[in-house]
């Protein structure tokens, strides 16, 4: 049996009318840029975000870097955050001139530790950088009390966690904004490159709308230095018919993660399956075991049709784009470890049972050989 990390086919069959019907719409129209559809789906995800405002952009990578922008990081500050995430974490950090510090990571969440984080700020502390890792938040509530102890903003990195809650509370009002990503394999897609950020301050949310155009208001009067990032009419378009299923989606990956747990854990191996902490509400963006075998198994998966991924095998303090910070192997040993340990399974609402079945059995079959 072949049993893909991710398969949009079934779910696009499912949608295709629909999406064909609004696309149309828009080519018939000729507004192609920040029209009615990007209108729609901010304010929409900034309902479902429990705030003000949403500011559609490029990408999720650009949303971070607009929404530290807005938040007045700039040269030489600094910024606190991750090691363990994707590269945009600490890059949009660094594109807005200002510094990555990195903190290590809750073993069990994967997420930023929050009692490591005080002991990282100087004077050049500007913000904290969580990050909601595979679909699940960050302990949030220490990290804003140490925010407001300090005076730092809290931007939440929220590109794998639409719908996820701390708390009860909704990801996107956990902190001064949060970002979103729609690139296709989120648990909310579009169909090619796409974010928002979503936040409570008309005037931050006033300062992202001006970034993304050039940093022009009115038009061609540019009184900062912006970008050319604005969500696509045509992206807005199909997620506006995408948003309507995100809590049954989320709800189709949340009973996948129950039935990988309880399959895996009935073989009684040296597996970690992910934890879902008391106070949080996970959307299983990934799901994402550990191993210390963890190379062998994707290789005896993969040579037996299972596909699967590892986020992320080389930590951010480690890159060599960051040597210059000055860490080194050894700095966060959770987060080294974790790199060398997590191995994410297939994960998609459309994935079948029988296909968790194959998948759990070739698991077993592996630690059984």
């Amino acid at each position: 049996m072949n049993v893909p990390m991710l398969d949009l086919k079934e779910q696009y069959s499912y949608l295709r009318d629909e999406v064909l019907e609004n696309l149309d719409k828009v080519m018939s129209s000729s507004r192609f840029i920040l029209g009615e559809n990007v209108k729609k789906i901010e304010n929409d995800i900034a309902d479902y975000s429990n705030v003000a405002r949403g500011v559609g952009v490029a990408n999720g990578s650009d949303a971070l870097h607009i929404a530290l922008q807005a938040c007045g990081v700039k040269q030489n500050d600094e910024v606190i955050t991750t090691p363990f995430t994707f590269f945009a974490t600490a890059g949009a950090i660094a594109r807005a001139g200002a510094k990555p510090v990195f903190v290590d990571i809750d073993p069990k969440t994967f997420n930023i530790d929050p009692s490591k984080i005080e002991e990282a700020i100087t004077e050049n502390t500007k913000a904290i950088l969580p990050v909601h890792l595979y679909g699940q938040t960050s302990d949030m509530d220490p990290i804003k009390e140490i925010a407001e102890k300090h005076s730092l903003h809290v931007v939440e990195d929220a590109a794998q966690a639409i719908g996820a809650k701390y708390k009860g509370k909704m990801v996107g009002e956990l902190g001064d904004a949060a970002c979103y990503s729609f690139f296709p394999t989120k648990n909310l897609g579009a169909y090619g490159d796409a974010g928002m950020i979503v936040t409570d301050s008309e005037e931050l949310a006033d300062s992202m709308s001006v970034i993304r155009v050039h940093g022009s208001k009115p038009k061609y009067y540019h009184h900062v230095l912006g970008y050319n990032s604005r969500l696509d009419e045509m992206q807005a378009a199909i997620l506006n018919v995408k948003f309507k299923h995100i809590d049954s989606w989320i709800e189709k990956r949340r009973q996948l993660a129950r039935n990988y747990t309880e399959l895996v854990s009935e073989l009684n191996l040296d597996i970690v399956t992910p934890e879902e902490e008391n106070d949080r509400f996970h959307v299983f963006h990934q799901y994402t075991i550990r191993t210390n075998k963890r190379d062998e198994l994707q290789k005896f998966l993969s040579d037996r049709g299972v596909q699967t991924m590892i986020y992320y095998p080389l930590p951010l303090h480690i890159q060599p784009v960051f040597s210059d910070l000055g860490y080194k192997e050894g700095d966060f040993p959770e987060a080294e470890k974790a790199a060398k340990e997590a191995i994410s399974l297939p994960m998609f609402p459309e994935l079948k049972i029988e296909q968790q079945e194959y998948v759990v059995s070739q698991i077993k079959e592996f630690f059984n050989q």
